[in-house]
């Protein structure tokens, strides 16, 4: 049996935060043992892995405050708890989590997820974390990133690359998949006929995910074909949102688009959907829409960021970042094919997600990281 204590900034609906609630909920519990440590909140995410039998502890730490009590706190629990090893998400956690390690002499393993920051954008916290995390890379045991992009973007940037390994996301193939049921239902609940072209963005409101971009792509595609609608998804997605209520008007698809805010039911959201687009201008790893959309038989529209044209391959459309004609011109592609083509293009996404990002494999990667940790510890 080994012992894991995760250690993550916060819980929140996130792409960080859902992988660990899909690795944590998925390892076989005879073989890894789970502690999760929020250094804020517990959060909704937070909630889900309680409720699927996994502790979680949280510091309640401010947001955006650096607080080095938190090295004490999370020494102090290791000391209790008495893990194995340790894995850190996100720049924040790894950097309380590795001197808490170190303190306590147990095996580190960080976690980094994005890929081109634009951290001038962000706290001072934010690039105070990702410096500091340059300086001390050497320490932990290893290092996972969830994409190449991100490897190659951090050594450049002055990290340790010597025990970087890539991880991609995975997803699950059993709750993201073709649902015609689903489908009805979704479209039902917008007041739209099977006719219509849903073309969805299923994203947090962050300047990373570029609604501007995507609103003006749509902008531009709605004068070409009468059908299409679109609906946005995501934490702070809302038409209270007055900035992103303005770029909707600006636009010309206000009488045409969704803003539903955040979901609960993303399966079923991705299941209606016809195309999904992806229009992040900056800081993407892998992001985790692109593969549930693509597990749930939906193509994708995605800008070139990250590891996105890689995760989509053929059996999507990649356009520049911050480019709304091309971006227009990528979901058009997709919308533009007959029925049955772009379902086929929906399959291969489907097929494709099976054989490179099936969650059981990720699982699998992280259990032997795990081992081969304490293998090299003579654990």
């Amino acid at each position: 049996m080994i012992k894991v204590v995760h250690c993550i900034n916060g819980l929140n609906v996130g792409g960080a935060e859902m992988m660990l609630y899909k690795t944590t909920t998925r390892m076989a519990r005879d073989r890894i043992a789970t502690l999760v440590v929020s250094v804020m909140a517990v959060g909704p995410i937070g909630e889900r892995i309680q409720h699927a039998g996994i502790p979680v502890v949280a510091f309640g730490k401010t947001p955006g405050k650096p607080d080095p009590r938190m090295v004490w706190k999370l020494y102090r629990l290791l000391r209790r708890e008495k893990p194995d090893v340790v894995q850190t998400h996100m720049y924040e956690a790894n950097l309380y989590g590795v001197l808490a390690a170190k303190l306590a002499r147990v095996p580190i393993i960080w976690g980094i997820r994005c890929s081109d920051m634009d951290l001038s954008l962000y706290s001072p916290l934010s690039r105070l974390s990702f410096q500091l995390g340059a300086r001390l890379s050497h320490l932990p045991d290893a290092t996972i990133v969830n994409s190449e992009a991100g490897r190659t973007y951090h050594i450049a940037r002055g990290y340790d690359g010597r025990r970087m390994v890539v991880v991609p996301n995975g997803f699950e193939l059993d709750r993201f998949r073709p649902d015609a049921e689903a489908r009805r239902a979704f479209r039902a609940e917008l007041g739209l006929d099977d006719d219509a072209l849903l073309v969805g963005r299923v994203a947090r409101f962050d300047a990373m995910k570029d609604y501007a971009t995507f609103a003006q792509a749509a902008g531009i595609a709605a004068t070409q074909d009468a059908r299409l609608r679109f609906v946005l998804a995501g934490e702070r997605v809302t038409s209270e949102n007055a900035e992103l209520a303005h770029w909707v008007q600006q636009a010309g698809i206000a009488s045409r688009a969704h803003l539903l805010g955040r979901r609960n039911d993303v399966p079923r959201v991705m299941a209606g959907l016809d195309v999904l687009v992806s229009s992040s201008a900056f800081g993407e790893g892998f992001p985790n829409v692109i593969g549930e959309a693509m597990a749930c038989g939906v193509p994708c529209a995605v800008t070139d960021t990250g590891d996105s044209a890689f995760v989509v391959g053929d059996t999507g459309v990649v356009a520049p970042v911050r480019n709304p004609t091309a971006l227009a011109e990528a979901l058009l592609t997709l919308t533009r094919l007959p029925r049955a083509e772009r379902a086929q293009r929906g399959q291969a996404a489907r097929q494709r997600v099976a054989e490179n990002f099936d969650i059981e494999r990720v699982v699998a990667r992280s259990e032997k990281l795990y081992a081969d940790v304490l293998a090299r510890r003579g654990v």
